[in-house]
């Protein structure tokens, strides 16, 4: 195959991918498969790692094979641990499935046109969302062991902006009157992100009419939710409350922002 022209952004995102990867995998070194991860109930690191390893997996098949219609993932969902699993050998497994979802991003390259479970239809879609479902999942893991999550500010950014620009597709809720009811005069929801440079961390979305819309705007709204990149990113992901004693706070109609947020996210949590 030959190599597609160079894509910083994209390269960037299959080497996210392989380091949020490796940083997960390290968060989890001489833990216990049958640890519990509050932020995914029922599962156990055991599963955590099968399903992120799985995505990976699944992600790497649609694009290497150039899938034009949905290809089964039952590697993602069917995540039930073995009664000998051993979490050394699922991290292996996992940050050999993410190199492997790499490679197969690099050779590709960002834009043949392939299927995509939304709007995209590019494998630089599958870069993007498997950086963030690794994110996502490693912040889950270090959580289940104690650990300390940090993550960059550029990465949790692009994070947001992908959470919001996912929120306004018709896809994104269980349901089309789910969607509408969130809909009504004056209804808007201010995001501001209090470290992130000048001139980026603002989203203003639009819930007064059809079709919803966002854009980069700083305005008084019905809702305003304000905290650092990362504690916002894991907001919108349900992985952090809004409390007085943490670093994010909701102004205004918190029931608005909170309506808005679960119904929104309906598919990411799917």
């Amino acid at each position: 195959m030959t190599r597609p022209s160079p894509s910083p952004v994209h390269d960037r995102y299959a080497a996210r991918i392989i380091d949020q990867t490796a940083r997960l995998t390290s968060a989890v070194e001489g833990a216990d498969a049958t640890v519990p991860v509050p932020g995914c109930p029922g599962w156990t690191l055991a599963h955590l790692l099968r399903h992120v390893g799985g995505a990976h997996r699944w992600a790497e098949t649609v694009v290497r094979t150039r899938a034009t219609e949905p290809v089964s993932d039952e590697q993602v969902n069917d995540v039930t641990p073995d009664a000998d699993d051993d979490l050394a050998v699922l991290a292996d497994w996992l940050t050999e499935g993410a190199a492997l979802l790499a490679d197969t991003l690099r050779a590709t390259g960002p834009e043949v046109p392939v299927w995509t479970v939304a709007p995209g239809g590019t494998p630089h879609f599958w870069a993007r969302r498997m950086t963030y479902e690794t994110v996502v999942h490693r912040f889950d893991a270090t959580a289940a062991v104690g650990g300390t999550f940090i993550l960059d500010a550029d990465v949790a950014l692009d994070g947001l902006d992908e959470w919001v620009e996912f929120s306004i597709l018709p896809q994104a809720y269980e349901s089309d009157s789910a969607r509408r009811d969130l809909l009504g005069s004056g209804r808007t929801v201010h995001i501001h992100a209090t470290d992130a440079p000048e001139g980026t961390g603002e989203w203003l979305i639009d819930l007064t009419g059809e079709p919803i819309t966002w854009s980069r705007t700083h305005k008084k709204s019905a809702a305003t939710v304000r905290g650092p990149l990362t504690d916002l990113l894991l907001l919108l992901y349900r992985r952090r409350s809004p409390a007085p004693a943490e670093a994010v706070e909701v102004l205004g109609e918190k029931g608005l922002f909170t309506a808005w947020r679960n119904g929104a996210g309906y598919w990411l949590r799917k």
